[in-house]
């Protein structure tokens, strides 16, 4: 599946920033992309996948959606992994020789929806363990400073990973939590948070480890976003000891090994 090119995407100071920061911001490269996933993300909310979830309850008012893994049976992302720059882009942000990708996500907040994203990585819930990642966060409505997602830069190379919680209740994720540190205070402390702005067709690219979140959306349009996540050549699967997000259950990999390619197609090669 895997296709090669000799376009060059970034810069080389994006690149640097890449390694510094932990995420850049890629501007108007999606905009032929929007309208193909806005429909597809429509597919996904008329006929929800295995994971799809509701994430605000009761009477807190609004709607926060989220779904996983339809990549391979929804036909407009497929074509957006398989034949946008998104490949390449995480290849060159991330130094690899090639790209595998780990699979999509969709997140919609209607308005008037207050629940927040809270600040977490995303590696922690993940069963790959490496450096060389790549999560895309592509807006499909316009953004606002009061809706966008926002990241912490450098978090990426902090000495421990975050614990991982069940955002409804904030409990661990795993039984055992030794391995992480607690979040700092983000918005009590000093860190350099990176809010950026926005428009269909530009897109937020981050490493699995940089620390993120957004707040509910009290704006009046929707926000829906299109997310995927590609891995690069050190990753490597690893055992956290109980099911990770997504479960890929019956997976079959040592911890150390590389991931398996019939269910992570390589779809870019340098």
């Amino acid at each position: 599946m895997g296709h090669t090119t000799t376009t060059t995407w970034l810069t080389q100071d994006q690149r640097d920033a890449y390694a510094r920061d932990g995420a850049i911001v890629v501007k108007g490269v999606f905009k032929d992309w929007i309208e193909p996933l806005r429909a597809g993300f429509e597919r996904v909310l008329r006929e929800p996948g295995e994971h799809g979830r509701e994430n605000v309850t009761g009477n807190d008012g609004g709607r926060f959606f989220e779904d996983y893994c339809n990549w391979q049976r929804i036909p407009e992302f497929r074509h957006w992994i398989e034949a946008s720059p998104g490949a390449a882009i995480a290849g060159e942000a991330t130094g690899s020789r090639q790209i595998q990708v780990f699979h999509e996500h969709i997140l919609v907040k209607e308005p008037g929806t207050a629940k927040p994203t809270p600040w977490h990585q995303d590696l922690p819930y993940y069963c790959v363990d490496g450096d060389q990642t790549a999560s895309y966060w592509i807006p499909l409505d316009p953004i606002t400073q009061e809706n966008a997602l926002r990241v912490v830069l450098g978090s990426h190379r902090w000495p421990k990973l975050v614990r991982p919680s069940k955002w409804s209740t904030n409990a661990s994720w795993y039984q055992d939590d030794s391995p992480f540190m607690d979040m700092p205070d983000i918005d009590g402390g000093d860190f350099e948070i990176l809010i950026p702005e926005l428009e269909p067709g530009d897109a937020l690219l981050f490493n699995f480890k940089t620390v993120h979140g957004a707040p509910g959306n009290q704006t009046s349009n929707r926000r829906r976003a299109f997310s995927t996540r590609f891995i690069g050549d050190d990753v490597r699967y690893v055992d956290r000891g109980g099911p990770t997000s997504p479960p890929f259950d019956g997976i079959g990999l040592q911890t150390g090994e590389r991931m398996r390619e019939d269910w992570f197609p390589v779809v870019w090669r340098r």
